[in-house]
């Protein structure tokens, strides 16, 4: 164990020049007591810039600690809202191809029929809620012939028209040249638009009434 010794009070290092009480006291830091130490941190440049710098290094592991919790809370309610959209697509592309058969093999529509994806969602993030590239689907194609792409591809054409084919083709060119692409509001605005969608599919028109999505 170290022993302290009582020093006359005399600033040293960046306390040096300091008007100190020089004294014979218990020395705190940088040559100074306790009381010219506060003297030092309050009413000097020197002293208030290194005050500063040790409170910002002791509170920097809990601002650390701080963001990487609002970090999680975000990246949580982000993969919610992925969640959300996710229900609010494949319902309204359900909806819209009930009664049509499967896009693939073309077995007769049954009420078990899912809603595939043309071109993949894990591998094509900004197709993933395109209803161009969704489509009612057999549960044997989608879930065990792993989308039974071939044909999907053969009969998409007919099912969307030539145009919107090349485009969703296109899209998936260019995919891999973005990084980011859904976040909490353009997800929001997806799935406002896939609700308007189901409401002109039911011939119905977007009431004013008021009440706003959240």
């Amino acid at each position: 164990m170290i022993k302290r010794k009582q020093k006359p009070c005399k600033g040293i290092n960046h306390a040096k020049g300091f008007d100190s009480c020089g004294e014979t006291k218990w020395i705190e830091r940088y040559g100074l007591c306790e009381g010219c130490l506060s003297k030092f941190y309050l009413n000097t440049d020197k002293g208030k810039e290194l005050l500063n710098k040790a409170v910002s290094e002791a509170q920097k592991p809990r601002k650390e600690m701080e963001e990487a919790f609002e970090n999680k809370k975000l990246e949580h309610k982000l993969e919610n809202a992925k969640a959300n959209t996710k229900v609010v697509v494949h319902a309204y592309v359900r909806e819209r191809d009930k009664g049509k058969p499967c896009i693939s093999c073309g077995t007769i529509w049954k009420p078990d029929h899912q809603a595939g994806h043309f071109k993949k969602a894990e591998t094509y993030e900004t197709l993933r809620y395109n209803t161009d590239n969704i489509h009612g689907q057999c549960r044997r194609c989608n879930m065990h012939l792993d989308g039974n792409v071939q044909k999907y591809a053969d009969n998409l054409p007919n099912r969307i028209g030539k145009e919107r084919f090349e485009k969703i083709m296109y899209l998936a060119s260019i995919d891999k040249q973005f990084t980011k692409v859904w976040n909490i509001e353009n997800l929001k605005e997806k799935r406002k638009e896939v609700k308007q969608l189901k409401l002109e599919l039911n011939g119905e028109s977007d009431n004013a009434d008021g009440k706003h999505e959240t």
